[in-house]
């Protein structure tokens, strides 16, 4: 029997408990032992170093704080094993995880794309769980969750990775299994386990938690409206909470009609009276199964009259958000990569002076579509005006964040300031800006479209790999838009292109 060939990914926000995940790996041997252990610091800014870093065996690599599905993408990436193996940094293996996971893997036929885990969560002793205990102690019998999930990578590959617009711990991988169910592929339990601590998250975890039915929208405009009855998991309470808020707002609104007009408050009182019922009958629900002490009741009073607006908010967000959802698809942009001058702005020669910044016509609109689309957006640009000391670095970064200032956060800056004589790989249209760009967002130089108004511009893409795009304008070559592979009108049809997939 061939020997399993399997990688370890562990994306991180610096949980004590990730030594602890680590050790049983790095004490695997002969066959069980993992061909690489790959850790992904997903803490934003500089961070101190983890306390793995260092360690044989361990390669620490960073997100910069861009959430779970961009984390784990990069990490799956940097790994050439059959068999990728995600674990989360707060899952402790068992000491004979390695052994039962290559039992789980082996001798699996080709149809079977990925294999989950067992998480164990030990419930409290000697008393029921509080609210964000329940949440935690239903990994146990969650479908595809990430915390020990393995792929093969030939099948992430094929579908294309995580999708990178779920930007938190939640939906993300339940998302990538129904994609990888959808190219026809299995997914089975296997018989290895890990530890996963209980844990309370804090006093306002519930609504911090509200987040997530943004990211529910996104779930439905991709996966259809059964898409929880794929992965077995009951529908929500947001219909309760629509009509608890709509309550509390028509109660609120009669409320002051009635005291304007100094009469009629009987509406007022009936709406406040339905909200305040529905209010109750939720805290109930969560009451009743916890612990029942005055500080998780008096959490559970305070909470339940805050989520279900809270929820609502975060809905009716993820419906504007994702209005123009597509499906993720491999191939398919997710990162769009601007130059800067005669694309962004106008093009001010060997500009050091912030106050001569002006975009470009559609470039507001443009780097926003882009934004809403779940793009990723970045700046590649040659500013040769430093080698040749016509500006300093110091006046190159008030510029630039002058075009930031005008156009809103780049996700990543790539700027070569060398010479045309430097030698250095990453001046335009040389692939080097582009390839570090998206090195940087976790993404494919594939899976990045270039957008520039000039001939180099299009054969950087071209070299990385990525999609150019040209906007031509008054300093465009005729020849340059001859030989340009996709020509756009302006710069948001470019944008509109580059997220259809294809020509707009």
């Amino acid at each position: 029997m061939a020997r399993t060939n399997y990688a370890v990914v562990v994306p991180t926000v610096g949980r004590p408990f990730l030594e602890q995940a680590i050790d049983p790996l790095l004490k695997a041997a002969g066959e069980d032992e993992p061909q690489e252990i790959v850790v992904v610091d997903d803490r934003p800014g500089q961070a101190p170093a983890l306390p793995v870093e260092g360690r044989p065996g361990v390669r620490v690599l960073r997100s910069g704080g861009r959430g779970p599905a961009v984390a784990r993408d990069i990490g799956r990436r940097a790994v050439r094993a059959e068999w990728v193996v995600f674990l989360d940094d707060d899952v402790v293996p068992s000491p004979e995880w390695p052994g039962r996971l290559i039992a789980d893997l082996a001798d699996l036929p080709s149809w079977i794309g990925g294999s989950q885990g067992t998480i164990h969560v030990p419930p409290p002793q000697g008393r029921r769980p509080t609210d964000a205990e329940h949440a935690t102690l239903a990994l146990s019998d969650a479908a595809w969750i990430t915390a020990d999930m393995a792929y093969r990578r030939s099948v992430l590959e094929e579908v294309g990775g995580f999708d990178h617009r779920f930007p938190r711990a939640y939906r993300e991988d339940t998302d990538l299994a129904l994609r990888v169910l959808n190219a026809g592929y299995g997914l089975v339990r296997g018989d290895r386990a890990g530890l996963h601590p209980l844990r309370d998250p804090g006093h306002w975890h519930s609504l911090r938690a509200q987040a997530g039915n943004a990211d529910d929208v996104l779930m439905r405009r991709l996966h259809g409206r059964a898409w929880r009855e794929r992965v077995n998991e009951p529908p929500g309470r947001l219909r309760r909470h629509a009509v608890t808020t709509a309550a509390l707002g028509a109660a609120l609104l009669t409320g002051g009609v009635a005291a304007a007009r100094r009469s009629g408050g009987r509406a007022a009182a009936a709406l406040a009276v339905l909200w305040l019922g529905l209010t109750a009958e939720f805290a109930w629900r969560r009451i009743a199964r916890g612990p029942r002490t005055p500080e998780e009741t008096a959490r559970m009073i305070t909470t339940s009259a805050l989520i279900p607006p809270l929820a609502c908010y975060h809905r009716l967000a993820g419906q504007w958000r994702h209005r123009h959802a597509r499906p993720h698809r491999p191939g398919a942009a997710k990162a769009v990569l601007f130059d800067r001058d005669g694309t962004l702005v106008h093009d001010v020669a060997y500009n050091a002076d912030p106050g001569r910044v002006r975009p470009m016509e559609q470039a507001r609109a443009a780097v926003a579509r882009a934004r809403a689309a779940g793009l990723r957006v970045g700046v590649v640009s040659n500013q040769s005006g430093v080698a040749r000391g016509l500006i300093t670095p110091e006046q190159l970064e008030s510029v630039n964040a002058r075009v930031e200032a005008l156009l809103g956060p780049f996700d990543v800056w790539r700027v070569c300031v060398h010479g045309e004589d430097d030698g250095c790989g990453c001046r335009k249209p040389l692939p080097g800006l582009i390839s570090a760009a998206a090195a940087d967002l976790g993404v494919a130089p594939g899976e990045c479209v270039v957008i520039g108004d000039i001939g180099s511009d299009v054969e950087a893409a071209r070299a990385a790999g990525a999609r150019p795009i040209l906007v031509p304008n008054g300093r465009t070559r005729p020849e340059e838009t001859a030989a340009a592979p996709e020509v756009a009108t302006g710069l948001l049809d470019a944008v509109r292109s580059a997220v259809r997939g294809g020509p707009a």
